[in-house]
């Protein structure tokens, strides 16, 4: 690539796809130099450094997390559509995961937007600011375990590594002793067919948001909506 065609976008886009398909440890800028044809010096126009450029990936996927929604929707309605739209972009760019431990959240725009629209959605629900931002950052971590403890089999593997994944998962459990964990080796068997992930969210982001809606609901009756309003 010539390096006056090379764009800031599509450094972050080439260090988000190479985080994704080897790992987070392979984006260094050396790496990335070497994926689009340039030389590091390239990259440093953009980047001065591998911490720049993480905030700019986690910018850039974030910016997805704050969808346009009809105002008028009660709060937890917004509320859900941002975590469903997080744990979308996190489930496409799963090394993002590792990505939130090694960034200053506060220097991200997106991320800062989105959790100014989390406390405004939460204060109408009578939380506290302060009770507002401990539940946006119990969600966040909520999701990203989510997201970490996907159940499917690794995507790297193909369609026979991944029967011989859940053989191994379930043979695993199934050893247990049997008198002492009856209901661990019962669930072994469940690895005998392809988990449901989709169930498997649903269900997670079921679980963060109820809470949140049962205590506002204590406190707020009248403009808590229950989860089925999805």
């Amino acid at each position: 690539m010539a390096p006056e065609k090379l764009t800031r976008l599509t450094v972050i886009e080439k260090a988000l796809e190479l985080a994704d398909d080897e790992g987070l440890e392979t984006v260094t800028i050396r790496r990335l130099a070497q994926e689009l044809g340039v030389t590091p010096m390239a990259l440093y126009w953009h980047f001065k450094n591998k911490e720049l450029l993480l905030h700019a990936v986690a910018d850039h996927v974030l910016a997805e997390v704050t969808p346009d929604f009809d105002p008028a929707s009660p709060w937890n309605v917004r509320l859900r559509a941002m975590v469903e739209a997080l744990v979308r972009v996190l489930r496409r760019h799963p090394s993002m995961v590792g990505v939130f431990p090694m960034i200053h959240k506060e220097q991200v725009s997106s991320f800062t937007l989105a959790t100014e629209t989390a406390l405004t959605l939460l204060s109408q629900a009578g939380f506290t600011l302060e009770e507002g931002f401990l539940i946006s950052s119990h969600l966040l971590h909520g999701v990203l375990a989510l997201v970490g403890d996907d159940p499917g089999c690794p995507r790297t593997l193909n369609a026979g590594e991944a029967v011989e994944w859940r053989r191994q998962k379930r043979l695993a459990l199934e050893s247990l002793p049997q008198d002492r964990f009856p209901s661990m080796v019962a669930f072994g068997k469940t690895f005998e067919a392809e988990r449901d992930v989709e169930h498997y969210y649903a269900f997670g982001v079921d679980l963060l948001l109820s809470g949140i809606e049962a205590t506002a609901a204590q406190r707020t009756p009248s403009t808590a909506t229950p989860s089925s309003t999805r």
